[in-house]
């Protein structure tokens, strides 16, 4: 059979990201290993690796003395030939963290914005990535990609972001164009909860897991689906707006955009949450403290989880319904205060609610979940643009 032309370069482009795929994962790599790895013989791997490194997109990192066998030249990710950042946006700040491509963040930044007008959004996100890239000691032509996350989604069909009336400024007709035109390198703009399931995806709990759900747990509650290891955003970007969901147990709401709230905010949200450990004589501030409180407290925090646990099995319950998920992970400061014991509640509540058994894990990503989902998101589209050794270019500038 004839060979197709081409095939040669698609051949040493297939080696070239199997062999950067594992510096990322398992760090500096010998010639050798590398070659073991990827069934390459000594001569191949030793040009590829010669070939990475003329590119920039590799460089030597030390020698394996001190290690097993022979001491061997390693080779490591070039991290500094692409940057990303990353923005976690609410009503109240707008935190950013700037990471290079091996995904070491090298410059966090976070901007208080309480009590902000409508105004000045563009320049606001601008000032926040200019904050963490001046804390990373970098230029913004270093920017290959920016991710944000953001409360409610941007409908595709209108550009216009929904399901969020408490993000002032956010709403405007024209703003991802303004943001892109002000930023000048990709962007993406997505749900902040999506996002939490992004980071829960890539370095998480389901990373093994195609299909699953994410439920958020903060002022308000929210949830992320992933089916065929796909986020399903919906038609106008409101799957896994879940705040909106009637349930049993709260009067129904009604014009719940004009509200911004719907049955499950008013059964596990914030407020209400609050409120349920007050009404059983806990002191706290917010809901958090609150939940956090009812480990501590006998009798009336018992009580407390309890109840906190099956109002989110009953929302959960209506989830597993629709989807019928295999993981379920539960985030957000409000929900994983209560930790393991909050977490078995609710599987012993959902295990009488719902027919399908999904595993009920606690996040593995308790720190900055969204952020650090709009970093992976964005660092997966641009190691796919720079590791890609087939195209017209291979590469950028090296540190």
């Amino acid at each position: 059979m004839a060979s197709t032309p081409g095939t040669p370069r698609l051949l040493r482009a297939m080696n070239d990201r199997a062999a950067l795929d594992l510096l990322l994962a398992q760090g500096p790599l010998s010639r050798t290993t590398l070659g073991n790895l990827t069934g390459l013989s000594k001569p191949t791997a030793s040009q590829l690796l010669s070939r990475l490194e003329n590119v920039g997109l590799v460089r030597p990192s030390g020698t394996s003395a001190g290690r097993p066998g022979p001491n061997a030249q390693l080779y490591e990710i070039n991290g500094g030939i692409a940057y990303v950042a990353g923005l976690d946006v609410t009503p109240t700040r707008i935190r950013s963290a700037v990471a290079d491509l091996t995904g070491k963040v090298v410059g966090r930044y976070e901007l208080p914005t309480p009590g902000r007008s409508a105004k000045g959004t563009v320049e606001r996100v601008v000032k926040a990535i200019e904050g963490a890239l001046g804390e990373a000691a970098l230029t913004k032509d270093r920017l290959h990609r920016v991710s944000i996350g953001t409360p409610g989604g941007f409908d595709p069909t209108t550009g216009r972001l929904r399901y969020a009336m408490h993000l002032p400024g956010w709403h405007a007709p024209h703003l991802l164009e303004e943001l892109a035109a002000a930023i000048a390198v990709p962007l993406e703009v997505e749900n902040d909860v999506n996002l939490a399931a992004v980071a829960e995806q890539r370095v998480g709990h389901a990373a093994d897991s195609d299909n699953f759900v994410l439920l958020w747990g903060e002022e308000g509650i929210g949830a992320a689906v992933v089916i065929n290891g796909r986020l399903v955003r919906g038609a106008t970007g409101g799957a896994g707006e879940v705040a909106f969901l009637p349930l049993p147990g709260t009067p129904l709401v009604r014009n719940v955009g004009r509200n911004n709230a719907g049955g499950f905010q008013e059964l596990a949200g914030g407020e209400p949450v609050l409120a349920l450990a007050r009404s059983h004589g806990l002191k706290a501030r917010t809901a958090e403290a609150a939940i956090a409180a009812a480990l501590d407290t006998p009798g009336a925090g018992d009580a407390v989880l309890a109840e906190f646990a099956h109002r989110l099995a009953v929302g959960l319950a209506a989830v597993v319904a629709v989807v019928d998920p295999e993981l379920i992970v539960l985030s957000g400061g409000v929900i994983t205060a209560g930790g393991e014991r909050l977490r078995g509640l609710i599987q012993e509540e959902l295990a009488e609610l719902a027919v399908p058994r999904p595993r009920l894990l606690m996040t593995a990503v308790p720190n900055d979940p969204v952020l650090s989902g709009a970093l992976q998101s964005a660092l997966s589209i641009t190691r796919d643009e720079v590791f890609d050794t087939a195209g017209p270019t291979s590469g950028g500038g090296t540190d």
